[in-house]
């Protein structure tokens, strides 16, 4: 099979591999789609993410659909949940898998991930997809349920208004999940035009530039008549700045959510300003058992990730795709190892 192989800094190359061998527990899945991720940027441009490094050449990529072959359910599409937690430890016996200390993550230290054209995963850990959804759809689940639990940890007030700050798939995911959780209001802030205007298509009432979301008093025009600002404000977008915006939103007693990864394993913020207001600080780690519901949420179209995609690559092309994610002229670059 081929396989897409990081080796260092900005240098993906294209190899011919032996496909893997199933263990016990475990399906062939043929890889049909896998989106690129912040993270995988992370990974291609700084040869690491926080405190894990490249030290060997690996496949990156974690939000992964596919197709088993073989076994029981040969020919069953499914989404691909990449984080596989121990199950022993006490963390998971709390209900706590995305925090296992021992967590193994697909593309992520030495376990391969998705840029290749089979993998050998837990059958427990693939989900069926509904012909409702498509294999790019499936690839979408991963980003949708990282959305879905830093909603789950905003715990967004009914009729509330919120921040999203950054807004590439995942905070527009966030605005999306914010209306239908009773948000009165989303307030989006990017740098970037073409993702304001999607953050008005996915439901944001406001969508404004850095420099306007630092004029005084923008927040607290936004919460009406009570002038305090937000209730919850979602950081996703991976730098200080950002951090001390979202800060800046809310009001004080309350929430921050950081669900942003930057580039360097540090974040800064003035602690005066989040100790002043008594905040309430949230950080995100991928997500905990959110496929379902992620699965039930696009299916019904409540949430439409189909439109998250805007870019298309064989696997052959996978450095092309790197480029293209790394220019974020788009929203999700998506690359088919079956594609021509």
């Amino acid at each position: 099979m081929k396989a897409a192989r990081l080796h260092k800094v900005g240098d993906i190359r294209l190899s011919d591999e032996p496909p893997p061998v199933p263990g016990p527990g475990e399906s062939l899945v043929r890889v049909t789609a896998v989106g690129l991720c912040g993270s995988d940027l992370h990974w291609y441009a700084e040869g690491g993410i926080g405190d894990a490094v490249l030290d060997t050449p690996l496949v990156v990529g974690h939000e992964i659909a596919g197709v088993i072959e073989g076994g029981p359910r040969d020919g069953t599409r499914v989404a691909v949940d990449p984080a596989i937690p121990c199950g022993r430890c006490a963390v998971c016996a709390t209900g706590y898998g995305n925090l296992c200390p021992d967590v193994r993550f697909a593309g992520h230290g030495t376990l391969d991930g998705g840029l290749r054209e089979r993998i050998a995963w837990p059958d427990d850990l693939l989900h069926p997809l509904p012909a409702a959804l498509s294999d790019g759809d499936g690839a979408m689940l991963e980003p949708l349920g990282v959305a879905i639990h830093a909603v789950d940890l905003g715990h967004v007030p009914l009729g509330a208004p919120v921040a999203v700050v950054g807004c590439g798939p995942i905070g527009l995911l966030v605005i999306r999940l914010a209306r239908l959780a009773g948000a009165c209001a989303v307030v989006a802030v990017d740098p970037l035009p073409h993702r304001r205007a999607a953050a008005l298509r996915y439901g944001a009432g406001l969508a404004l530039s850095p420099e306007e979301a630092a004029e005084p008093g923008v927040w607290r025009e936004v919460d009406g008549s009570a002038g305090l600002g937000v209730r919850v404000a979602f950081e996703v977008a991976g730098d200080d700045d950002a951090v001390r915006l979202a800060m800046t939103a809310v009001r004080p007693g309350g929430r921050v959510v950081l669900a942003g990864i930057p580039d360097e394993d540090r974040t800064c913020f003035p602690a005066s300003l989040a100790r002043r207001k008594g905040l309430t600080i949230a950080l995100v780690r991928r997500m905990n058992l959110t496929y379902p519901r992620a699965i039930r949420l696009a299916a019904d179209r409540l949430v439409d990730v189909s439109a998250l995609i805007t870019e298309r690559f064989p696997l052959t092309a996978t450095a092309e795709a790197f480029t293209a994610a790394v220019s974020r002229r788009g929203l999700k670059v998506l690359v088919e190892p079956g594609r021509r």
